[in-house]
């Protein structure tokens, strides 16, 4: 099952059929009377994981990754990703057809101001850019002389003969003991946040999704019912979402706290907003330049803005707290299982990274409790694991032999939703990799035991997990830390911890906290395991303080510490941190795998 889900994938972007399908869509753009087109990585709602319809991006290039933008000009074409992908964009698009470009080093804007000629009409789908998106790439283009045009349908659709149809996963209910709270009281609270508006339109499925209380299966990873929703300050919500989607039972349910409407009727409404001269905001992030466009001309007033529902999904409430640490402890349980497997049979160096992939999903299923993967494993041996966001395919699995082999990987449970990585030594490990995985533990371990002010951001605490790296001149490109959602995306913001993490951490939030080294060419560490934001108690303390639980239950390898590295506290939060996880997790095991446990969770000495 495993292998046939990463070949189906890779049947779908094929980068050998890169040169055939830009030539197509030029021809296309040339049938339109434009010069070149934007391709993003995108759906109508800026979601992280899209329906096989909109994979317009991994259809035209080969490119699979989570985030990137492809433009296709008369006679040259490139590929933007960030740095998670600067490696992997490399072997999965046609360089021939495609330029890759770093977003840390180019901007998409820039290079069209560069590349445009004067009088050039540069195509654009309106639902697949957000306004402030849209406003940049026209700045650009007007720099150059060029125009920036709306194009519908998208061109891609015309040319994509076998473009799977729109998802119809059914909406369920997502249960209140769950939940934490009543999806009528989550409504009351988004309407009191419309201060001086008279409506909020929902873009962000997660949003609806958390607000509504519903859970879907319209896309891979993430439980998402593909939908919108309008709020009102006064009034009854409205729920945009396909009637087909949604049982007897459900549509009842739903039908009592809201406006059930198919999704076209979204556009009318805006316009009839918009003609009453109504205030609406407009989330920043995943609002569709489309509907904006919409509400606009027909007279209303828009403010595009932060939805406010996404601080409050952040801020997980009592019972999602509940609910992630009993996830944690069934994933944890399921992780050891694992990783005591992977003892036994690593060693003989007959592994592939699917083999091992694909036993950690098995025992993730035994638990009976598993929805989903939260993502795709990234199970990297060797140099795969020196790329942060590997994706193991028929094509590209390894075998497990000598060196390091990292996974990563997450569940999906009703309860919530896990994230973690462990990197285990295949074989006996270098010197080297046992500095450089030991300094990636102390800035785990200081960003676990991190105390702050209320009020900190991300970006302020992002740097104790970089300095014992810098110490020895090295660094990792990628965030320390995203945040998690309950029974969500497994990347939920506005919390994160990067050197962008602009958010107040705030108590409730579910965060990573994965730092990393990546030796390109030969392999790669990270160390992930998940933390809540508490209160802390200071005696004496004038402010108030914060600090991390971590939830995350599993054995880090010892064989890869250098404990002459760690100091006295960072070896007493390792023993205390393995003690905690050999005392929960223990009960669940059988005598052999106990014994493993107890093995793999020994106390290391002090220096």
């Amino acid at each position: 099952m495993f292998e046939s889900l990463y070949q189906s994938f890779e049947d779908q972007a094929d980068p050998s059929q890169g040169a055939i399908r830009v030539a197509a869509l030029r021809a296309e753009l040339a049938r339109l009377g434009l010069d070149g087109f934007l391709v993003p990585r995108a759906d109508e709602h800026q979601s992280e994981y899209v329906a096989a319809c909109e994979e317009r991006l991994a259809w035209l290039s080969g490119f699979t990754g989570s985030a990137g933008l492809a433009i296709v000009l008369k006679t040259s074409a490139a590929i933007f990703v960030d740095g998670r992908y600067s490696l992997a964009v490399k072997d999965q698009v046609d360089l021939s057809i495609f330029k890759p470009e770093a977003l840390t080093e180019t901007e998409p804007s820039d290079w069209l101001e560069a590349k445009l000629r004067p009088g050039a009409r540069l195509g654009y789908d309106p639902w697949l850019h957000t306004p402030r998106q849209v406003e940049r790439l026209a700045k650009a283009a007007q720099t150059a002389g060029a125009e920036l045009v709306p194009i519908e349908p998208n061109p891609i659709d015309t040319i994509w003969t076998d473009r799977p149809p729109p998802p119809l996963g059914k909406v369920s209910l997502h249960p209140r003991k769950f939940a934490g709270e009543d999806a009528k009281k989550k409504l009351a609270r988004a309407a009191q946040a419309l201060a001086g508006k008279d409506a909020l339109l929902v873009s962000d499925p997660h949003a609806v999704a958390w607000v509504f209380n519903i859970r879907g299966h319209d896309v891979a990873h993430t439980p998402l019912p593909l939908a919108y929703a309008l709020i009102m300050k006064n009034g009854k919500p409205h729920l945009y979402v396909d009637s087909r989607k949604l049982d007897n039972h459900v549509r009842d349910k739903l039908a009592s706290l809201a406006g059930i409407e198919e999704p076209y009727r979204l556009g009318q409404d805006l316009e009839a907003l918009g003609r009453g001269a109504k205030k609406v905001m407009f989330d920043t992030a995943t609002a569709p330049a489309k509907l904006v466009e919409i509400f606009k001309e027909a007279g209303g007033v828009c403010e595009i803005g932060k939805d406010p529902i996404a601080l409050m999904k952040a801020r997980k409430n009592a019972a999602e707290l509940a609910g992630a640490r009993n996830a944690h402890l069934r994933d944890g349980a399921a992780m050891v299982r694992f990783l005591h497997w992977f003892s036994v049979h690593a060693p003989g160096g007959k592994l592939s990274e699917i083999d091992a992939a694909q036993a950690l999903e098995t025992f993730r299923r035994d638990t009976q409790k598993l929805k989903d993967v939260s993502f795709p494993s990234i199970a990297a041996a060797g140099a795969n694991a020196a790329i942060p966001h590997y994706r193991v395919t028929v094509k590209t699995n390894a075998k497990i032999r000598k060196g390091i082999f990292l996974i990563d990987s997450g569940g999906q449970y009703e309860d919530g939703t896990t994230d973690i990585t462990r990197t285990l030594a295949a074989s006996k490990p270098t010197a080297e990799m046992r500095d450089r995985f030991t300094r990636v533990l102390k800035g785990h371990i200081a960003i676990a035991r991190a105390v702050f002010p209320k009020g900190t951001t991300g970006a302020q605490i992002d740097a104790l997990a970089r300095v014992p790296l810098w110490r020895a001149g090295l660094d990792f490109d990628h965030g320390t830390g995203h945040g998690v959602g309950s029974y969500l995306s497994v990347h939920e913001g506005p919390q994160r911890i990067s050197k962008l993490g602009s958010a107040v951490l705030e108590p409730g939030m579910i965060l990573s906290n994965e730092p990393g080294f990546y030796h390109a060419g030969h392999w790669g560490i990270r160390i992930e395991n998940l933390v809540v934001v508490e209160r802390r108690e200071i005696a004496g303390a004038e402010r108030e303080m914060l600090g991390f639980e971590t939830i995350t239950l599993a054995p880090i390898d010892l064989a890869l510490i250098e404990p002459k590295l760690l100091d006295d506290e960072e070896i007493a939060w390792v023993n205390a941190y393995h003690a905690r996880v050999r005392r929960q997790i223990s009960p669940l095991f059988e005598p052999g795998a106990r014994r493993w446990l107890h093995a793999a969770t020994r106390r290391i000495g002090a220096r």
